[in-house]
């Protein structure tokens, strides 16, 4: 089986061929910001990353007739189970109304939809980022106006489970984990038994990133969106991409941080050591919600390239478990493969409602 996989970034789209379960190629087609900014709605794109996307594979030597599927990132979408969805006619039209929020991943199904209408191949989307598998007591805030929402990193997160369940020698129904997904935002999932049960949305809660604050206090939040000072768009920024690294050191590169540390600058220090304590201590949450059977701890993301990040992290929370680094993104061999495990048979397309 030949899979074409579909990863589109906000200026750049990445391409992957998969053959069974072999990685032929990979290439990144990159966009110029000037051409992007020309089209009022993310959705607009699709037909422009086509033309890239055809232009690619004729260079390649893949044509599209040469595939038994495609397979798309999965993009805002409402709450659904994880696994590996069909694309239809309605899933496309929710990613274009972005009915649950505008974002480049919403392109994903949109244009392996159209590529796949071309040759009439079955088409398919994985572990979106709406992945929603929390339990009912999970969801409460404390404020009954605001559920707490499940937005997580879930294809690499659910990508990397999978692995670590196989290097234990189980499958990913069989073990309880902590995946902590370390990028420009932080995502820490407890899974049991195939389900990711929990989640800081990594938008607005749990450990602060490179760019995102994760929670802050309350009452403090408050009187600051009051204050004047900022209006909510504004705020919004400093929150999702000013915040964090960036808001302490004005970097968004961790290695510059760690860097400047290593040259001495106790604040810097202070700053790296503060991320990791804060992983730490969210990874220590979600075990309680585990009652503390955790088969494994897992860090994956980019950050979990830093020797000095994931040796702090694993300094405070060894005790609860072993724990393994998978560091990078798993995206594009998540895709292809998900969408192998339903050509293949061992599993059913899911359809979203």
């Amino acid at each position: 089986m030949k899979v074409l996989a579909i990863n589109p970034g906000s200026t750049s789209t990445k391409i992957a061929v998969y053959e069974n379960y072999t990685c032929l190629w990979k290439y990144g087609i990159d966009h110029l910001a000037s051409e992007i900014q020309t089209f009022s709605h993310v959705s607009d794109q699709y037909e422009y990353r086509i033309e890239h996307i055809l232009k690619l594979l004729k260079e390649k030597g893949s044509p599209l007739e040469s595939f038994d599927g495609i397979v798309g990132r999965g993009g805002m979408l409402n709450p659904l189970v994880g696994g590996t969805y069909l694309v239809d006619q309605y899933l496309v039209d929710s990613l274009k109304n972005a009915t649950s929020g505008e974002h480049a991943s919403n392109l994903g199904g949109i244009i392996a939809f159209h590529l796949g209408q071309r040759t009439n191949v079955p088409v398919y989307i994985v572990d979106p980022v709406s992945v929603d598998e929390m339990e009912p007591v999970a969801r409460l805030s404390g404020f009954p106006e605001l559920a707490r929402l499940s937005q997580s990193h879930a294809l690499n997160m659910k990508a990397v489970a999978r692995k670590a369940a196989r290097m234990l020698g189980k499958a990913y129904h069989e073990v309880n984990l902590i995946v902590a997904h370390l990028g420009g935002g932080i995502s820490v999932s407890p899974h049991r038994k195939g389900k990711m049960i929990d989640v800081n949305n990594a938008n607005n809660e749990g450990p602060y990133s490179v760019e995102r604050c994760g929670t802050l206090p309350c009452s403090q939040l408050v009187k600051l969106c009051y204050s004047g000072k900022y209006s909510e768009k504004e705020m919004n920024t400093k929150i999702l991409k000013e915040g964090g690294l960036f808001a302490y050191l004005g970097t968004k590169d961790a290695r510059e941080a760690e860097k400047r540390m290593d040259e001495g600058d106790s604040y810097a220090k202070l700053v790296l050591e503060g991320l990791c304590y804060q992983v730490a201590k969210e990874i220590g949450a979600m075990a309680t919600v585990l009652a503390g059977e955790v088969d494994q701890i897992v860090l994956t993301g980019g950050l979990a390239y830093s020797e000095f990040i994931t040796q702090e992290i694993i300094r405070r929370v060894s005790f609860i478990s072993s724990v393994t680094v998978i560091p990078g993104e798993e995206e594009m061999e998540a895709l292809a493969l998900g969408a192998l495990r339903v050509l293949n048979g061992e599993e059913q397309a899911l359809t979203y409602k």
